[in-house]
């Protein structure tokens, strides 16, 4: 390097703005962090963003490089808005056929990984039903045997008209056989189409829009948006809702039902949230990424007597297992372990000193972790074929099924090896919070209605009522472009003290927990008198935390319940319910915000959505699209404003369905409860 070059990376390096940690987190832990990452000269994704601005023609979503005669770039002008838009790539791609070609590949990338991950699940659950894989097996029984029926699978037979149930290991292989094609099926529609409400899936049929197969959907947006195919914006969408359904009602649904029944369906528990549950004196160790498959054994290793007594011979008091990103969800709804942060906090957690290793999967893994890792004792550890780390030093321990306890023993080894090594001054946050978690869809049906009367009538009811306005989901991840949890914070603290009750998971779900709002106690402080009312009553949080963002399968499921409850409609269109992601970041957040519209849900995002560039299109999705599916994009950069057009389609949907004023309170009799009974 010459010393021409030195100099001007020396001047590069001098001219970097240092960021103020209070400006980019309403996070104490991460504050205090952000502090010590200064102090300790390293770097995190805060200082980047500060000093590497995005492509002023990207953000606008015009941009196209699907070809070496590009990129071409095409920025939005007063002149284009105002006269004739004139622009053109050099095939003559419009900026509508350039915006949504990059729409659709975000909905392809989003559908696939969430839809890969389902795969990896049905492959583990299919080697646990053939009693292959040693380490897993079927606990959950009752929910293989409620979704058997979906796939077609019988739970019993019938010889000599005496009805006998099957057993269980050949129900689960059928279903994981039927499961694994869903993937590769080629024609006809997906089995779990029709968990959908009627209205819904005649609408779906109507416009032919259901998937035929997942990685079909997919394979086929790709093929159309490659150079000099689709050049229809209305008819790339399309194709677009098929990727997308598939994601939801197929691949990221199989993914939440099978984990569900290999390691439990989740019902409420205890948990820790933020930094302050690491432990200087006990061996750490972070699990990181999305996938529950190994995560689960090292939970089971982690808790092993002889595991725990070799981390005591190496000088410590015992194991810390904490989760980051939504595989920390996953442990964290079905064991209670603790969750160290969301995905802001992912370098922050290393910054600590004490993280003898982190493990990682696969999404939402930054490259820069590894040179994090450098400059303290942390040891990287990547575990899938799909995700290696070029940069710095990692190790590989290759996750296999069928030795899954014996991978998971040996990553648990490799960090209590590592802890004499700790270097320099170690700082862990105070800062944790309590919080009551895991809310599936059968959950919430059992806190609404208990054992017998399970239901989602209870709810409608109140919404009917009017003690709880309407429903919102906020999911989503955390973006560097924006302060880290604060939009989710306001716009939570917004809806909630209008009576909305609110579904969360992901990131967005660890924000609430931060913030003590995942507790009973949080609808006295922060609820409208009804939904304070009848959390109090049915003694739930306001905020219900359902699971990592795949499960945002949990939802629809919750969304098909209600219109099946009665009451309000027979379409999730016909809802007083809005879903946003406030601080959205992956490609993943589109596919799901794209599943949820098609299911008819109004979808509202922060930090932007890449389309300005093209305003005909953008006029299609934000406006022409509910016409179409009943569902709707619409954006809001200001958490403020995203509360009060959530509320306004909220009241928008009472209205519609005559529910718009509060109902008087009526003593029910004997006769009203026989009619419930009946009912």
């Amino acid at each position: 390097m010459s010393d021409e070059t030195k100099d001007k990376i020396k001047l590069m390096e001098k001219e970097k703005k240092q960021i103020k940690p209070e400006e980019k987190s309403v996070d104490p832990a991460t504050i205090k962090m952000l502090y010590k990452a200064q102090a300790d000269g390293v770097e995190t994704i805060f200082d980047r963003a500060e000093n590497m601005k995005p492509c002023p023609i990207g953000i606008q979503g015009t941009c196209c490089k699907l070809c070496s005669q590009g990129p071409c770039r095409l920025p939005l002008t007063k002149k284009d808005i105002e006269g004739k838009d004139t622009r053109q790539g050099l095939c003559g791609a419009t900026p509508e056929t350039i915006a949504a070609r990059n729409f659709a590949r975000m909905v392809a990338a989003g559908a696939a990984a969430h839809s890969d991950h389902g795969r990896s699940v049905t492959e583990v659950f299919l080697a646990a039903a053939r009693r292959e894989s040693p380490d897993y097996d079927i606990v959950d029984e009752k929910k293989l045997r409620a979704i058997a029926p979906d796939f077609g699978v019988a739970i019993s037979v019938t010889v000599d008209d005496v009805e006998t149930p099957r057993g269980k290991y050949e129900i689960a292989v059928e279903v994981g056989e039927k499961a694994l094609g869903e993937w590769g099926k080629q024609h006809g529609e997906i089995y779990y189409a029709k968990r959908a409400p009627k209205a819904r899936y005649d609408l779906w049929k109507k416009l032919d829009i259901i998937p035929r197969g997942i990685d079909r959907e997919i394979v086929e947006i790709m093929h159309r948006t490659h150079m000099g195919v689709d050049q229809d914006y209305e008819n790339i969408v399309k194709q677009c809702f098929r990727a997308a359904l598939a994601d939801g009602w197929a691949g990221s649904m199989i993914a939440t039902d099978l984990q569900d029944v290999l390691f439990g369906t989740p019902h409420p528990i205890h948990g820790e949230i933020n930094l302050g549950v690491l432990k200087e004196d006990h061996v750490n160790i972070v699990v990181h990424g999305h996938e529950a498959l190994l995560a689960e054994m090292i939970v089971v290793a982690s808790r092993d007597p002889e595991m725990v007594s070799y981390a005591k011979s190496k000088g410590a008091k015992g194991i810390v297992l904490a989760g980051m990103c939504c595989t920390a969800n996953e442990i964290l709804v079905r064991h209670g372990m603790p969750i160290a942060g969301n995905y802001l906090q992912q370098e922050l957690a290393i910054v600590t000193g004490v993280v003898d290793a982190m493990t990682v999967d696969v999404q939402c893994i930054m490259e820069s972790l590894a040179n994090v890792c450098a400059c303290y004792h942390t040891k990287l550890i990547t575990t899938n074929s799909r995700c290696k780390i070029a940069s710095g030093e990692t190790i590989h321990v290759e996750f296999d099924e069928h030795n899954a306890l014996t991978d998971a023993k040996k990553i648990v080894k490799i960090a209590i090896d590592n802890f004499p090594n700790r270097k320099g001054a170690a700082m862990i946050p105070r800062e944790k919070e309590k919080m009551v978690v895991g809310f599936s869809y059968e959950a919430i049906e059992y806190n609404l209605g208990g054992t017998f009367r399970g239901s989602y009538v209870p709810l409608n009811d109140n919404i009917i009522n009017g003690r709880i306005r309407g429903i919102a989901a906020i999911v989503g991840c955390n973006n560097a472009r924006s302060m880290h949890d604060n939009a989710h914070l306001i716009l939570a603290k917004e809806l909630l003290k209008n009576d909305v009750i609110i579904l969360t998971t992901g990131c967005a779900a660890m924000a609430f927990g931060k913030a003590g709002l995942l507790t009973p106690e949080a609808a006295k402080v922060y609820c409208g008198p009804g939904l304070a009312e009848v959390c109090e009553t049915v003694g739930i949080p306001p905020i219900l935390h359902m699971g990592s963002c795949v499960d945002n399968s949990r939802m629809l499921s919750a969304a098909s319940a209600v219109v099946a409850a009665g009451g309000l409609g027979n379409d999730p269109s016909d809802l007083p319910l809005a879903g946003c992601a406030p601080e959205w970041m992956s490609e993943k957040a589109v596919a799901i915000g794209h599943y949820f519209e098609g299911s008819g849900v109004y979808v509202i995002f922060g930090a932007g959505l890449p389309v300005d560039g093209a305003p005909v299109f953008k006029d299609y999705l934000f406006n022409g699209l509910e016409k179409v599916v009943g569902g709707k994009w619409d954006v809001a950069e200001d958490p403020y404003e995203m509360a009060r057009r959530m509320l306004a389609h909220i009241d928008k949907k009472r209205k519609a369905l005559g529910i718009d004023k509060a109902r008087d309170r009526v003593l029910m009799d004997m006769a009203d409860r026989q009619k419930l009974s009946a009912g």
